[in-house]
């Protein structure tokens, strides 16, 4: 995938490869029964259409020259009847297919979601979020009708001819040759046809895909787009996109469009053959009108599954591209996983400590070297520094959002790679500095940390962190609904949300990271009162840039050239006139 390029094609021209075709069966194998039931349904309805022109030729040949007219009756109730089964079979079977179609949807797409959840960071760090998004709907609906119905239709559709072609063969074997001379023909013309028009659908799927992934960011910044007056700008980059997509469609189309009128024009002319061959050519009475009747209309049937074929075949081959995108998708390794052996970490005091700890977000990098310290269970330590210093680095490597180069990080002595996942952040509240808020009520989203919480246990943990008020006030209270992201909410108001289902997941381990920098001066004067109280007992890590709201920490460390260049009380660090000093005489003047 191209790594955060909205404007960068894919790379789709694949081979066709069963590798992953073969692979997808996992996906096939709970529904082959329907499918086995519907591919004898649909060889059901193959044949009951098929017995029309039989019935036709009777009538012409013997029954209307006959003037039988019961005998008349009878094959129009025959034709009717058979043409009604066919039809039934072929409903029941479109039933069917529909139903394991939308279920390899479901079992992909849950699949693809449960993976996307466990990847690491660094993975939605480097991919445009909209090339994800296309890649879980389209190209799972895309494929999801190959491997149902695609597969079925292809061995229906050779079966088809098949039957076809007996059925000719069983009319007039001299004309069947005739309706098959057009397939040298045909073949030359897909020959000429099909590539550019793999490669023009392929290059729809590409323009689509970069449009996707610029109208998901535009979505995700439309307030950014609009406080520094982008539209137009933004607006012509859509534009081009959006040009580049109605070309590829329109190329793609124009090829597309060049199969049937090929396929009618040669059917058309097969046709006309048989007639000048079996009236002209022929000797006189060796071909009656009936017959030439039934094989002009098994001869315009016979290039039909042909025609499908190819598009079948067409379809396979873009599919596969799609196919091999997903199982890319599956096969991204989740670096960040419980290592074979890992046990539950139990219930900690929250003792934390890192040793010799190096870190980099990429390869050679480092953004921490060598950094060791003790943090003992209930003491608060502050982290500040220069942004990019690495302090939300240290946070997110005690909750093991990355994996450390070298060093060890343990909690209560155990080392937190040793150790499951979920036991570990489980005891853990953290607050990032992006507070994000779910569609749904407020009460949901405190509650989203501990989902089986009272409603009791979310009001206190709101009041404790003097959200209740605000909350209180709205229409609907706690059951009022917001938006995505929270869009109708104030940043504080955000953040008080956020801080609340921090603390109703009651912690052993806080980590605040610029909780308060959305709050204002009196909300967050009476907010340090409840962290206060919260913090007792507690481990906790502060990240924060109004270094007066960290006067009180047990401990405060200065993080930067890659370490830590100082680490003790407020008192002590301003007696040491340091790098702390300069830092908050300079905040204070």
């Amino acid at each position: 995938m191209a790594r955060n390029k909205y404007d960068e094609d894919e790379q789709l021209e694949a081979p066709f490869d069963f590798t992953h075709l073969k692979r997808s069966y996992v996906y096939i194998k709970k529904y082959q029964g329907k499918m086995v039931l519907s591919l004898v349904l649909s060889m059901a309805a193959a044949v009951f259409g098929l017995v029309g022109p039989l019935l036709t030729q009777r009538a012409l040949d013997k029954t209307i020259p006959e003037k039988n007219v019961k005998e008349l009756m009878l094959l129009g109730f025959g034709l009717l009847g058979f043409n009604l089964a066919a039809t039934i079979l072929g409903n029941i079977r479109g039933r069917i297919m529909t139903v394991v179609g939308q279920n390899i949807i479901f079992d992909i797409r849950e699949d693809l979601f449960a993976h996307l959840q466990k990847l690491p960071f660094t993975y939605y760090d480097d991919r445009p979020h909209g090339k994800i998004l296309i890649r879980v709907i389209n190209y799972v609906n895309s494929v999801s009708d190959m491997l149902s119905n695609g597969i079925i239709n292809f061995v229906m559709e050779i079966l088809n001819m098949v039957f076809i072609l007996v059925f000719m063969l069983m009319v007039s074997p001299k004309l069947t040759l005739v309706a098959l001379s057009g397939l040298p023909i045909f073949m030359l013309v897909m020959f000429a046809i099909k590539k550019q028009q793999r490669r023009a659908w392929q290059d729809v799927s590409n323009k689509s895909s970069n449009m996707n992934a610029y109208l998901q960011e535009n979505i995700v910044g439309a307030r950014i787009t609009q406080v520094f007056t982008r539209e137009e700008e933004n607006a012509e980059i859509y534009d081009q996109l959006n040009g580049k997509y109605r070309k590829a469609w329109m190329r793609a189309v124009k090829f597309s469009n060049l199969v049937w009128p090929a396929t009618d024009n040669i059917s058309t002319l097969i046709r006309a053959a048989l007639f000048v061959i079996g009236l002209l050519v022929m000797p006189q009475g060796a071909v009656s009108l009936g017959v030439l009747a039934a094989m002009t209309g098994y001869a315009s049937r016979f290039w039909q599954p042909i025609m499908n074929i190819s598009n079948i075949m067409n379809n396979f081959i873009n599919n596969i591209a799609y196919l091999e995108r997903i199982f890319e998708t599956l096969d991204e390794p989740v670096t960040i996983t419980d290592k074979e052996g890992a046990e539950e970490l139990g219930e900690i005091t929250g003792q934390v400590s890192f040793e010799d700890v190096t870190f980099g977000y990429e390869k050679g990098i480092n953004v921490l070297e060598h950094i060791s310290f003790d943090v003992k269970a209930g003491e608060s330590v502050a982290l500040v520094g220069p942004t990019g210093a690495g302090k939300s680095t240290i946070v997110s490597l005690i909750s093991r959002f990355y994996d450390i180069e070298h060093g060890r990080i343990t909690v209560d002595g155990v080392p937190i790679s040793d150790v499951t996942l979920k036991s570990l952040r489980s005891q853990m509240g953290i607050m990032l500095q992006d507070s994000f808020i779910f569609s749904g009520t407020i009460l949901d989203n405190i509650r989203y940390s501990k989902l089986d919480a009272t409603d009791e246990e979310v009001r206190a943990a709101a009041k404790t962190v003097c959200a209740d008020e605000f909350i209180r006030q709205m229409e609907q209270g706690y059951d009022t609904e917001v938006n995505e992201r929270g869009s109708k909410l104030s940043g504080g108001e955000k953040q008080l949300i956020s801080f609340a289902r921090t603390l109703l997941s009651d912690p052993k381990i806080l980590v605040l990271d610029e909780a308060t920098s959305s709050i204002d001066a009196k909300t967050e004067a009476l907010l340090q009162q409840g962290i206060n109280r919260l913090l007792k007992g507690r481990t906790s890590f502060i990240i924060a840039h109004r270094l007066s709201t960290i006067r009180n920490c047990d401990r405060i460390m200065y993080i930067d050239e890659k370490g830590i260049l100082e680490s003790g009380s407020h008192d002590e660090l301003m007696e040491k006139r340091g790098a702390y000093y300069k830092l908050y005489t300079a905040q204070s003047a």
